[in-house]
C-alpha cells in the first residue's frame, strides 16, 4: 500500500461520525442511526458520493438536509468534493434503524 493511497475505513469512520451529528428535526435520532444512509462511496480522489433517503418524501426537510449531509461531509479535511443523491428506492421504513435508534424511540 503507497503512501498516498486512501485508507477508505478511517475516511468511511469519520463520514460517519459526521452523519451521526446530523439529526432528523421530527425524530431525535441521528439520521446514521434512522437509517436514512443507504450507502457512502468513496473514490480515489477524495470525491464522496452519499445515498440517502428521508423518512417521506414531504419531509420538511427534504431541501435543506441533503444540503447540511454535503456541507457538513465536505468539512472533512481529505474529502475533495461531497455529493448526496436522494432516493426512495427502497422506501424508508423502521426496520432500517438501528437498535440504538429503536431504544432510544422506546420501540424495544
Amino acid at each position: 500500500m503507497s503512501e498516498s493511497a486512501i485508507d477508505t475505513n478511517v475516511l468511511g469512520d469519520k463520514i460517519v461520525r459526521v452523519l451521526k451529528t446530523i439529526y432528523d428535526p421530527e425524530i431525535p435520532v441521528d439520521i446514521y442511526e434512522l437509517g436514512l444512509i443507504y450507502d457512502v462511496f468513496v473514490n480515489e480522489d477524495y470525491d464522496v458520493k452519499i445515498l440517502m433517503t428521508l423518512t417521506t418524501p414531504n419531509c420538511p426537510v427534504a431541501e435543506t438536509l441533503p444540503l447540511e449531509v454535503e456541507e457538513k461531509v465536505k468539512s472533512i479535511n481529505e474529502v475533495k468534493d461531497a455529493e448526496v443523491e436522494i432516493t426512495f428506492d427502497p422506501p424508508w421504513s423502521q426496520d432500517l434503524m438501528s437498535e440504538e435508534a429503536k431504544l432510544e424511540l422506546g420501540m424495544l
